[in-house]
C-alpha cells in the first residue's frame, strides 16, 4: 500500500519535444509495483502546453485546477476545467494547452504502465 502527497513528490520539467511549461509527477506507476496503470500529474504553467502527439493506449484524465483546452486530432479545441474529465483514445493526436495567463492547469492522466 502507499499513499502520496502531491506536495511531496518531486516535479520534473517534461523534456518531449514541443513541451513547454509543463511539470510532471508519478504518484502511482510502476516504481511502486503498480502492475497495470500509472498515475501522472501533469502541470502546465500559465500559456503552456503539452506536446501535440499521439500515443498507442487511451489516456484517462481529470482536470484538478485551472482550465484550458483539449486539442483534437483536427486541431479542435475542446475547453476543460477543474472537475472535467477526458478520454482520449488509442492513437488520438492530442495536446493540451493553459489558456490562462494567470494561473496553472493541473490534471491527472491515467495510462497503462508501459508508457509511463
Amino acid at each position: 500500500m502507499k499513499i502520496a502527497s502531491l506536495d511531496q513528490l518531486p516535479s520534473i520539467p517534461m523534456q518531449m519535444e514541443g513541451a513547454v511549461g509543463v511539470l510532471k509527477q508519478v504518484p502511482v506507476g510502476k516504481d511502486d509495483g503498480s502492475p497495470n496503470f500509472s498515475f501522472r500529474v501533469f502541470t502546465v504553467e500559465p500559456d503552456g502546453n503539452t506536446p501535440y502527439h499521439i500515443h498507442e493506449s487511451e489516456h484517462l484524465n481529470y482536470v484538478i485546477h485551472g482550465e484550458g483546452v483539449l486539442v483534437d486530432i483536427d486541431g479542435n479545441q475542446h475547453p476543460v476545467k477543474a472537475g472535467d474529465f477526458g478520454f482520449v483514445e488509442p492513437n488520438e493526436k492530442h495536446q493540451y494547452r493553459n489558456t490562462s495567463a494567470t494561473q496553472a492547469l493541473t490534471f491527472i492522466c491515467a495510462v497503462p504502465v508501459q508508457y509511463e
